[in-house]
């Protein structure tokens, strides 16, 4: 994979979601999220908590409508439409302008968000779950974030293994972004996540966030989702998920100093307050 050399965390190029740190704000419509499944199941608690986001800082809300948790099982595809189109439709008439993020592998539920105002299209699978998204992104000119995942999310948990994840994911990431490039996307609106907690072990987990600059080094902007996530919660000795709030700053600050541009999360205006004081000190 060819090294993009308008690289953007050294503020040197051009990123699709625009200069950082962005704040992506998780919206979940779902009834089996980890750590929040249920709350806003409905368009009407949806789009109330999109508000909520975006007032605390949110630049994006990444609007999912299937669990993606360790164990979970698929919906159908008219489901994950049900869920989702109304939230899209009520956050944007609600706050005209919200860049709203649809997170999902699948080409009909991208093609009803897009349809409805959605700006981005987040995919668990890198565009491989889908042999159609990867056209839909290319027809709609949309930046899409490419994800690493080891297995599929009912297994990914079991036993995963890796000879050095880093590099692994590294070189997975690459031939992704380059399968979409040849599929028509355009190379200015890739953005790459590599998948914090989707099929790894603690140790994974740390390694990838220790030497994500390696990521970064491809050249493409970097997504990191930690928040609240299991692993965090081994390290603090916490079961409860929403008790993991500072955890997940430590985390989004150490990968904006690796060079993450953007940053997944469910408590933004902690993680916005942390990634402003750490980008005000870098800028000095």
């Amino acid at each position: 994979m060819r090294i993009r050399t308008d690289s953007v965390h050294n503020g040197t190029g051009h990123s699709p979601l625009g200069p950082g740190p962005v704040l992506f704000g998780i919206l979940n419509v779902t009834p089996d999220s980890f750590s929040d499944g249920g709350e806003f199941f409905g368009a009407g608690p949806a789009v109330s908590h999109a508000e909520g986001l975006l007032d605390e800082g949110a630049h994006v809300v990444d609007v999912g409508g299937e669990s993606t948790r360790p164990g979970s099982d698929p919906v159908s595809p008219e489901e994950e439409v049900r869920r989702v189109v109304p939230v899209v439709r009520g956050i944007l008439e609600a706050r005209p302008g919200t860049r709203v993020s649809v997170d999902t592998y699948r080409a009909s539920t991208a093609e009803a968000a897009l349809d409805a105002g959605a700006a981005i299209v987040n995919d668990v699978t890198a565009l491989g779950g889908d042999p159609r998204m990867a056209g839909v992104v290319a027809e709609r000119g949309c930046p899409v974030v490419l994800m690493h995942m080891l297995g599929e999310p009912k297994t990914m948990q079991e036993n995963p293994r890796y000879d050095d994840v880093v590099r692994e994911v590294r070189d997975y990431l690459a031939g992704r972004a380059e399968r979409a490039i040849s599929a028509g996307v355009d190379p200015g609106d890739v953005v790459l996540d590599p998948g914090i907690g989707f099929g790894k072990k603690l140790e994974h987990n740390l390694q990838l966030l220790r030497r994500l600059d390696e990521i970064v080094e491809l050249g493409f902007p970097v997504l990191v989702g930690t928040s609240r996530k299991g692993f965090l919660g081994r390290i603090l000795g916490s079961d409860d998920p929403k008790a993991r709030v500072f955890g997940t700053v430590a985390t989004s600050v150490t990968s904006y100093d690796r060079g993450a541009t953007a940053f997944r999360v469910h408590d933004v205006r902690a993680n916005r307050e942390a990634l402003e004081v750490a980008a005000a000190v870098r800028g000095a």
